[in-house]
């Protein structure tokens, strides 16, 4: 099972440079570019799932100074090194870029919503004096389904879910708690590599006011004596920074968790705050980083990679505020306890898309993770019958999860709606 769970992580946990909705994007039109051998660009087609673009409306993008699924698309028209995945930013020279302005202003690009249920969907269609080419991103944000160069389909690889025996739903909660807690020291060592890199982003959204600022402003109000400089303040405004310089489009790559930068800095940067107080070594430190990555993996199996609940404020959070329990101490009681009170603290906050105040979102759940593992371990633990909170951690999960597939599919759409008409 420990070699299972590691391999899920290292599936789920990888570097990411830009909002992981837009980078996908640039990603799919990279991919159709360099299939196709286009050099002079006549037509490019960018279709996404609802979900897609509701995430990618009014996010920065790095390198650029543009929000939106066709300026992502135009980036990946014109650079980009399809076969860095996810990090295809840090081939992208802003050299390449001078006519950006000039696909866009040139209505080049068109963008649709897809028909189609499914989450993740990006399908990027390429027309020039060379053909077609088409590519089609599904499933996952680097998960590419079908590749296409003038008719000539040459990829089909519908998504599956990965072998049952690496599907972290065919463990139980307290097996997962479990084998990461007894794991022999250094296995998880590898996640600590998370902690630097997404330290760097949120130095820089202390240290600067991007975004919104809402690191930054957290941080100048504890130095002004406005507000106390605890664990939770810190872990606030660690992770709110972070999310201001990310959503503003600074290119710099963060460690993400389940397919999502913010998740990852959301089940990261919480810990950071406490390794920075409590000092806690490095082999520690990595099994709390597993515990996270792996608790917010197994909530967002439930509720989807995708989604009209804030997985970012809801699983991430939960994540590492079940780490933090196990940290100061906490027993898989006490661990479970602060997963039911974030269930009933933050089960209700939705997913508007990708966007500045993302920061304030983050800001919320980080502090209350916090709140959650010092409740529970002070034996303060929400319990049955109170909400959707079931009579275990595992039953809270699995009613999130019901909440997110059936009750939430007109909430999505009618969060798109009123997105679009604005």
């Amino acid at each position: 099972m420990i070699n299972n769970l590691i391999d899920i992580l290292k599936a789920e946990v990888k570097p990411a440079m830009g909002c992981t909705e837009p980078v996908a994007v640039t990603l799919a039109a990279a991919k159709a570019r360099v299939l196709g051998g286009h050099e002079s660009i006549s037509k490019a087609f960018v279709r996404v799932s609802p979900n897609i673009f509701k995430n990618g409306m009014s996010v920065g993008i790095p390198k650029i100074d543009a929000v939106g699924i066709g300026p992502a698309a135009g980036v990946g028209l014109l650079a980009g090194d399809p076969d860095m995945g996810l990090k295809i930013f840090e081939t992208v020279c802003e050299g390449s870029l001078v006519n950006l302005e000039d696909l866009m202003d040139r209505g080049i690009i068109e963008v649709a919503i897809a028909d189609t249920c499914e989450k993740v969907y990006i399908e990027v269609e390429i027309s020039s004096p060379k053909g077609m080419s088409r590519a089609v991103l599904s499933g996952m944000h680097n998960h590419f389904s079908q590749l296409e160069v003038n008719g000539a389909l040459l990829l089909d690889d519908p998504f599956v879910q990965a072998d049952a025996s690496y599907d972290i739903a065919t463990y139980s909660l307290d097996e997962i708690i479990d084998t990461v807690i007894h794991a022999e020291e250094g296995v998880f060592d590898f996640l600590l590599e998370g902690l630097e890199m997404n330290r760097r982003i949120s130095e820089m959204g202390r240290n600067e006011k991007l975004g919104l600022g809402i690191g930054y402003n957290t941080k100048k109000a504890v130095e002004d004596g406005k507000l106390g400089c605890d664990l939770a303040t810190r872990a606030m405004y660690y992770t709110a920074a972070a999310s201001d310089a990310r959503m503003s489009g600074i290119a710099l790559p963060v460690m993400s968790s389940n397919g999502s930068g913010n998740n990852g800095l959301t089940a990261i940067l919480p810990l950071l705050a406490y390794k920075d107080i409590y000092h806690t070594p490095d082999g520690k430190m990595a099994k709390a980083l597993a515990l996270s990555h792996l608790i917010n993996c197994y909530i967002k199996r439930g509720i989807g990679r995708l989604s009209a609940l804030c997985s970012c404020g809801i699983s991430a959070a939960t994540g590492a505020s079940a780490a933090i329990a196990w940290l100061e101490g906490g027993d898989r009681e006490v661990m479970e306890g602060t997963i039911q009170n974030m269930i009933a603290n933050l089960s209700g906050m939705i997913c508007d898309g990708a966007k500045n105040s993302c920061a304030i979102k983050l800001a919320t759940a980080a502090s209350t993770g916090v709140h959650a593992a010092v409740w529970s371990k002070y034996g303060s633990m929400s319990g049955h019958l109170e909400g959707i909170v079931g009579k275990t951690a595992t039953d809270s999960i699995t009613n999130l999860g019901t909440l997110s597939q059936e009750g939430m599919q007109l909430t999505d759409h009618t969060i798109l709606n009123i997105m679009r008409s604005m």
